[in-house]
This record gives structure tokens, C-alpha cells and sequence, in this order.
């Protein structure tokens, strides 16, 4: 399927298929691994976390928060 195609769609129809990709993805959990800088920024964050350097958001803080910063291009 082109892009062209999946813009074309309905909001319900791109779900489904994020669902069907999603729900194969999971399904095949051994074959996907992080990367390796994921480990790096997990436990920098910890580090952070533990020292007080940063706090913990509720998830409505954080959502808020997420959709409030712009994204860059």
C-alpha cells in the first residue's frame, strides 16, 4: 500500500491497520530489540530521577506536558 493510498483512508481504517501492526509486532517481541543507546538514556534518567534532579509526572501531567511542547522539523 502507497502513502497515497493510506491518506485516502478513514480514521477507522488507518486504526485498523495501526492495530494489526501493532498486534504483529508484539507478537514477534523476540525479534525486535532496543537500541543500544535505549539502555544508556533509561539509566541516565534513573541516575537523574534518584537524585532528585528530575520528578515523576502523573500520566494527565505528562500528556498535558507532551502536547503542549511544538515538535521540531
Amino acid at each position: 500500500m502507497s502513502i497515497e493510498e493510506l491518506h485516502k483512508l478513514s480514521a477507522v481504517e488507518k486504526l485498523k491497520i495501526i492495530e494489526a501492526l501493532w498486534g504483529d509486532l508484539v507478537g514477534n517481541e523476540d525479534h525486535l530489540s532496543s537500541p543500544s543507546w535505549h539502555e544508556t538514556e533509561l539509566i541516565k534518567t534513573e541516575k537523574k530521577f534518584l537524585s532528585g534532579d528530575i520528578e515523576a509526572l502523573d500520566w494527565q501531567q505528562a500528556k498535558k506536558a507532551l502536547r503542549s511542547t511544538p515538535l521540531e522539523k
